[in-house]
C-alpha cells in the first residue's frame, strides 16, 4: 500500500496478533508490534521523502558501516529495492527483498551485486536475515549493519549478554577509542554511551525499560 510521503509500504500481519511495517525504499523495517506495543523507534524528525534515508526502525548499512570513502553507511538504506518472494508459514508471513547494482550505486561503488533482505514475523519474534552476493567477476569487500533503533526508557533500558567483550569505548574522544573489557554482567546507561564491543555473542537480552525484554 501507500505509506508516509506516498512511498510503497508493505505490512505484515501475523495470524498470532504481531504487525511489522517496512517500506520499499530502504528496505526498512519501521514498526513491530507486539499486541499494541511498537517494539521499534522512528525518530519523530524522520523524513519520508524518498530523498533521504529513514531515521528510524531498522535501517540498512550496506556496503559500509560508518564514515568512510561513500557517504555515511553506504547506499542501501536509501536506495529502493523490490520484493521477489512472500511467503505464509503457519500463520507467520515471510518476504524477500532485493537490492542490485545501479547506475547510482556503481557511482559510488564500482561492483555488481546481489542483497537479499529475509524478513519473518512471528507470534513473538521478528527475524530478519541479510544475504550478499558478488555477481561480479572481480572480489570485493564489505562493511554491513542492520541499525536498529528500539523503543527504550534509557533511564531503565539495560543490556545483559556483553560481559567480558572487548570494548572501545568512544567517549570523551572517538578518534582516540580507550580499549578495556566489560566487566559488568548487566550494562546500563546513567549517562551518554558511545561504546564498541567486539565478539558480542549472538544473543544479548534488552530491557527496554518500558517493561519488555527483547
Amino acid at each position: 500500500g501507500e505509506g508516509l510521503g506516498n512511498l510503497p509500504k508493505v505490512v505484515l500481519t501475523s495470524s498470532h496478533g504481531s504487525e511489522a511495517e517496512l517500506y520499499l525504499y530502504g528496505g526498512c523495517v519501521t514498526s513491530w508490534k507486539v499486541g499494541s506495543k511498537d517494539l521499534l523507534f522512528v525518530r519523530p524528525d524522520a523524513v519520508f521523502n524518498g530523498q533521504k534515508p529513514i531515521s528510524g526502525g531498522i535501517p540498512h548499512c550496506f556496503p559500509q558501516f560508518g564514515p568512510g570513502p561513500m557517504q555515511q553507511h553506504g547506499f542501501a538504506r536509501n536506495s529502493d529495492w523490490s520484493i521477489v518472494d512472500s511467503d505464509n508459514v503457519d500463520g507467520s508471513p515471510v518476504i524477500t527483498l532485493e537490492l542490485k547494482d545501479s547506475p547510482y550505486s556503481r557511482a559510488m561503488w564500482d561492483y555488481s551485486f546481489q542483497a537479499l533482505y529475509k524478513i519473518t514475523l512471528d507470534k513473538n519474534s521478528l527475524s530478519t536475515e541479510l544475504k550478499i552476493t558478488n555477481t561480479d567477476k572481480k572480489p570485493f569487500s564489505f562493511t554491513t549493519a542492520l541499525h536498529t533503533y528500539f523503543s527504550a526508557a534509557v533511564s531503565g533500558a539495560s543490556v545483559k549478554g556483553l560481559k567480558g567483550c572487548k570494548t572501545f569505548n568512544k567517549d570523551p574522544d572517538s578518534k582516540n577509542p580507550i580499549e578495556g573489557t566489560e566487566e559488568r554482567d548487566i550494562v546500563t546507561y546513567p549517562g551518554f554511551v558511545d561504546c564498541v564491543y567486539l565478539g558480542a555473542a549472538n544473543e544479548l537480552y534488552l530491557d527496554n525499560g518500558l517493561g519488555d525484554i527483547i
